[in-house]
Parts: C-alpha cells; sequence; structure tokens
C-alpha cells in the first residue's frame, strides 16, 4: 500500500476506529514505528486469544482479526491480499470446521452482504499485494467498508467505517462496486454461503499446463546486426557473446513458452517465497545457534544484524531458480544479491523476438526494467534531500558478463535521476585526507551497487575482517569499501543470508508443508536416499560442485568448481524436465519483494551453470498452451 500522506496522519499503532464488533483499526504508517516497542520482525506479528492474525497492522490482519471476533472464523494465510480470492473455504477455529465461502466477481447479480470480504486487485494504491477490507454496511448506493493500511487518517468521526465507495447496479442486473482511487479497482466480494448461484467456480488444477513448451521460429534467424552497438549496455553484452546472439550453445532458432496459469504459480511462488525467506531470517537472526551453520566470520554477524534492523526493507532484486513442470513447482534456491540475467530477461530476450517475428503470447521479461526504475525512484524519493541528485557508484569486476549486468543496472539508475560512476574493481581508488575512499576523480564513495554477490566478496573480507581498524592508507581493500558505516550498499548485507544454502534448511524447518519447498537437510535422511537427493555447496555459485543422486544411490550428475571445501546441504531430487533437447530451468526476477520478470536456462547437462544459456520464454493464453499440448499429444 502506498498511502498518501497528509498533516492529520496518525502514527503507527494508533486506533484509527472501531467496527462493528468493538474492533479497533490501526494505522500502519512505518514511519513512524517505535522501535522501541517492535525491535525486529517477531514483535510485529499478532495474535488474537492466541490465534495468529498477520502482521501489524496490515490489511490482511484486520480482516482475519474482525472474523474471528465477529464469528469465530479465519481464513487460511496468504501471501497477498488479491489471493483471498482464491481462497473457498474459512475455519471455524473452535470447532475446527470448514465452512463453505463464495467468491462473486464486481459486476455479479448477487449483491454484496454485511460482514462479507472486500477484496482488490493489486494496482494503483494497492500495487504489489491488492487489498481486503470488510463491508459492514450496504446502502442503495453505496458500501461502507473497515480496513486497515489504507490511508493513516482517523475514521470520519463517530462512524463505524473508515470510508464509502459507490455502488451502482447495471440494465442486466450486475452489482459494481467503484474504487474512486485512481489505478484500483475492486475484485469482487466473498460470502460465507452454500449458495453458489453467480460464484465465480473453483478453478481445477490442471498439470498440464504447468508445462513448459518448446518452439521453433518459423523462418531461420538470420539477422547479423539486431542490437545497438551505442548502447553501451548491449555493447558489452555483445562483446561477451562475441556477436549479436542470444544463445551461445542452443539452437538459436529455438524459444520456449508457458501457460498464464503458471506464470501466476511462479508469480505467487515467488511472492509467498520471498516473504517465508524474510521470516527466516528473522528467525536465524534471533537464535544464533544457527549461526555456525552459514559458515560467516563471527564479526560479521553484528553488521548482519544491524543491516537487517535498520534496512530490512530495502532489498532491491533477487533471482528464484524454480523446477517447473506438471509434476509441480519447486524452489532450487533464491539468489537474493545477484543480478545475473536481467539483461537477457529485461531486454535481450524481448528484441531477439521482435527481430525474429515471433508474434506469440507476451515477453516473459517486459516489466523488468520499468520494474528497476521504480524502485530506483523510490529510493531516490526516500533518501533525496534539498534537490541533491544521488550518486551512486556501481562496481564490477573485469569480468565480461558483469560488464553489461553493471550498465545495464545504471540504465535503471539514471531513468530514476541517479548519478551513476561506473568503477571496475579498485582502478584509481585511494584515500582522501579525511580517510574516506574515493575514485580516480576524488569523489567519495557514500553509495554502492556491485555485481559482486555478497558471498564472493567474502572470500576477500575474510582476509580482511580482523584488520578493519588498520590505517586509512595505501589501496583500498574490498572491507574498506563494503563493510564501513559511512558506506550504503545495494543490496543490503542482510541478502547474503537468503542466497546462502544453509537457509534451505532453516526454510525446510519453519515450512515443511510448503508446496514449493524441496526437503534440505545437513544429512543424508531416510527419505533422501529414497527419492534421491543433490548435494550442494552452501556458498557454492554459478552451479559449481553440485553433486545429483538417484534413489539407488547411482551418481546421475556432476559438476566441478573451486567450492568442493564448503559445507554442503542436501535437497530432494526433483529434476528438471526435459524439453527441446535440453533442460530447462525456470528463472523468476523479484523486484522490491514481488515478481516483475522471468527467463529461461537451460542446458544439455541437468545442472544449470554460468554457462547454460537464456532461451526466450514467452507467455501465452491457456487456451492456446492447451492446443499446444493437444497439437504435441497428435
Amino acid at each position: 500500500m502506498t498511502a498518501k500522506h497528509t498533516n492529520t496522519d496518525l502514527p503507527f499503532g494508533m486506533v484509527q476506529g472501531i467496527a462493528p464488533g468493538n474492533v479497533p483499526a490501526y494505522c500502519s504508517d512505518y514511519d513512524t514505528v517505535d522501535e522501541t516497542q517492535h525491535p525486529n520482525r517477531q514483535s510485529f506479528k499478532h495474535y488474537h486469544n492466541g490465534i495468529y492474525t498477520g502482521y501489524k497492522w496490515q490489511c490482511v490482519e484486520f480482516a482475519r482479526r474482525w472474523l474471528l471476533i465477529n464469528t469465530g472464523c479465519v481464513f487460511d494465510d496468504v501471501a497477498m491480499a488479491y489471493d483471498i480470492f482464491t481462497l473457498r473455504t474459512l475455519t471455524h477455529v473452535q470447532q475446527k470446521a470448514s465452512l463453505p465461502l463464495q467468491a462473486f466477481r464486481n459486476g455479479s447479480k448477487q449483491k454484496p452482504q454485511a460482514g462479507c470480504l472486500l477484496i482488490w486487485e493489486e494496482g494503483g494504491e494497492f500495487a504489489v499485494t491488492g487489498h481486503v477490507a470488510i463491508i459492514v454496511r450496504v446502502n442503495d448506493d453505496c458500501v461502507h467498508v473497515a480496513e486497515q493500511n489504507a490511508s493513516y487518517q482517523a475514521w470520519p468521526e463517530g462512524a463505524d467505517y473508515a470510508r464509502s465507495l459507490p455502488m451502482y447496479t447495471d440494465e442486466s442486473g450486475g452489482v459494481w462496486i467503484k474504487e474512486p482511487e485512481h489505478g484500483t479497482a475492486v475484485l469482487g466480494w466473498m460470502i460465507q454461503t452454500q449458495d453458489s448461484e453467480f460464484a465465480e467456480p473453483s478453478v481445477p488444477f490442471i498439470p498440464s499446463r504447468m508445462q513448459v513448451l518448446a518452439h521453433r521460429i518459423k523462418k531461420a534467424f538470420s539477422a547479423n546486426h539486431w542490437l545497438n552497438e551505442a548502447n553501451l549496455a548491449e555493447k558489452a553484452y555483445v562483446d561477451m557473446m562475441e556477436g549479436h546472439a542470444m544463445v551461445a550453445q542452443s539452437d538459436p532458432n529455438q524459444f520456449y513458452s508457458v501457460s498464464d496459469t503458471a506464470r501466476k504459480a511462479v508469480k505467487r511462488a515467488t511472492t509467498e517465497l520471498h516473504r517465508q525467506f524474510m521470516h527466516a531470517i528473522d528467525y536465524v537472526l534471533q537464535n544464533p545457534t544457527c549461526w555456525p551453520a552459514f559458515n560467516i566470520p563471527d564479526v560479521i554477524w553484528p553488521k548482519i544484524q544491524q543491516s537487517w534492523n535498520n534496512r530490512r526493507n530495502e532489498v532491491m532484486t533477487g533471482r528464484f531458480d524454480f523446477c517447473l513442470s506438471e509434476r509441480g513447482l519447486k524452489l532450487y534456491e533464491y539468489n537474493a544479491d545477484s543480478a545475473s540475467c536481467y539483461m537477457e530477461a529485461g531486454r535481450i530476450q524481448g528484441k531477439w523476438a521482435r527481430v525474429a517475428g515471433v508474434e506469440m503470447g507476451a515477453d516473459s521479461g517486459q516489466d523488468l526494467f520499468g520494474s528497476l526504475v521504480t524502485a530506483w525512484t523510490e529510493l531516490v524519493e526516500e533518501v533525496t534531500e534539498n534537490g541533491e541528485p544521488l550518486h551512486i557508484h556501481v562496481l564490477y569486476d573485469s569480468d565480461l558478463e558483469e560488464a553489461y549486468h553493471a550498465r545495464y543496472m545504471c540504465e535503471a539508475m539514471e531513468a530514476a535521476g541517479i548519478v551513476t560512476h561506473l568503477q571496475q574493481g579498485f582502478k584509481g581508488l585511494h584515500f582522501n585526507d579525511a580517510g574516506q575512499v574515493v575514485d580516480a576523480n576524488d569523489r567519495p564513495i557514500t553509495r554502492v551497487w556491485k555485481t559482486w554477490a555478497w558471498e564472493t566478496a567474502l572470500d576477500q573480507l575474510r582476509a580482511d575482517l580482523n584488520d578493519t581498524s588498520a590505517p586509512a592508507s595505501g589501496q583500498p581493500r574490498l572491507s574498506d569499501i563494503l563493510l564501513q558505516d559511512n558506506v550504503m550498499v545495494h543490496e543490503p548485507l542482510w541478502t547474503l543470508l537468503p542466497s546462502n544454502k544453509a537457509m534451505l534448511t532453516v526454510l525446510w524447518e519453519l515450512y515443511p508443508d510448503s508446496p514449493y519447498l524441496l526437503e534440505s537437510t545437513f544429512e543424508i535422511t531416510d527419505s533422501l536416499s529414497a527419492s534421491g537427493y543433490v548435494s550442494k555447496p552452501i556458498a557454492g555459485r554459478c552451479g559449481a560442485n553440485i553433486t545429483m543422486v538417484d534413489a539407488s544411490d547411482q551418481k546421475l550428475s556432476e559438476s566441478l568448481g573451486k567450492f568442493s571445501a564448503q559445507d554442503r546441504i542436501y535437497q530432494a531430487l526433483f529434476p528438471l524436465p526435459f524439453v527441446g533437447e535440453q533442460y530447462v530451468q525456470i528463472c523468476s526476477f523479484c523486484v522490491t519483494g514481488a515478481m516483475r520478470g522471468m527467463c529461461t536456462r537451460v542446458d544439455t547437462s541437468a545442472i544449470i551453470t554460468s554457462k547454460s544459456d537464456v532461451v526466450p520464454l514467452r507467455v501465452i493464453p491457456d487456451n492456446e498452451h492447451d492446443q499446444c499440448v493437444i497439437n504435441l499429444i497428435k
């Protein structure tokens, strides 16, 4: 929710109003949180009579608490408010009984009732999450709703509702509730009833809609110069690929598609898993007994804790690696501090499709760049003072792939009004008289975005950590840049935790019933032996030093690398689908906590590595996907 601030705003936790049933709604202005009262993420969880209702003071928390107090029922916890519209039962807490819940889309002939849930789509004020409120009164021309996290002001004096929304009936008898805020739209309402007339049908799960499909372009791809070498990012990409090419090893005339149902499933999983990782990070930081498993130097943990406490909501980007097939959707890992494949997903695959004449479906990464610009713009608005431009040094290494990643992110920053300074390695860096690290132009480095993953940086940092108080002279070290209190690094230091495979074991412990997680442990359990497993180094990168073992204890595949000495986790075997003569992994790109794009990583090996290609991915309507599946069967 992006509520507008006014001079009548209430502070976080102040009562905005009292809804029917004597249920208070509280202000959710997180900018005014008293950190002495809410020192960590755990302190934001709210319980009513021992029943968890949600996070203070979000819209879903209020809806669950209102229902619990007034009806004794709750709905299942959801990743996003709009997901409530897919639920079909409520649970009566005391009776432990499931009650039918019907969803009526806006425009339905079923009029809303007092006490029903009102659901908004994502967009506008409710970007990413959607919204939920309780309809407390239904009039001829409007409904009164009680809600949290839609504004920071008190409700109208003497009212038991937050606001009124216009309602009208069209000529065919359809009932419509209008949302006056630009860009927001009511999805529908939900009533606890057995009567399903005019209700939305339950959508059955069709396994074939989770298949990844391979396609070939009608005419062989023959364009020689289809990328813009005047653009620094694209020129760097051409240099890395040694030409204008989408792939290095794969069929240049092939692309893949997924159904819209699969896209929505990946989007929902991305959102829910990001939330679960955030919970798991908080759990780890509150339980130091977990720390040794991550093999992170002791001196780093206080800095991670500080980063989490101060900047838990500042994560910009991350990439989830999934296995998607008719068997389901499973997470392999979360690269929370990696920029890898962003440009391929956000630009290159779309350009290739246009030049190749691909008209099927939509570009799976078409929203990625705009989302990055929006995220950086929000950062600028939050931290910029006195109209001064924000300066960020973009650090990258000599690797050709890092060069175009860095330039692509620079474009997004510059579109947001940020002044960027490209910095390759340590060239020209030195200390000024004040002891600050400055670049070759003597500009102090105060904000940094880096292509290096934090764990990669730790390789050098481990050698420096016990000497961080050394005099500021000579050649600056990595720790002089990334671990100094006067340097703000994007992504925050805490993002190294979800990128560490040890976090997968924590998630499995916390969420063993998650449909997206694979069993992950530090020992080979009986269940892993029975299913087969994958052995992974906890801080490995790029698919290195991975071993796949089947249920007969036979080695299926193995990759080499420099991480063989690391501690390892064991994850249940769930092989990638083999489609179009290649194993296909789906990558989901998360920007500020929500999915904003997808791409593939493919290989003739079952283990995806840094050498694996990104082959274009399209999203097609379900009916078109279904027809493609039928054609395959024929």
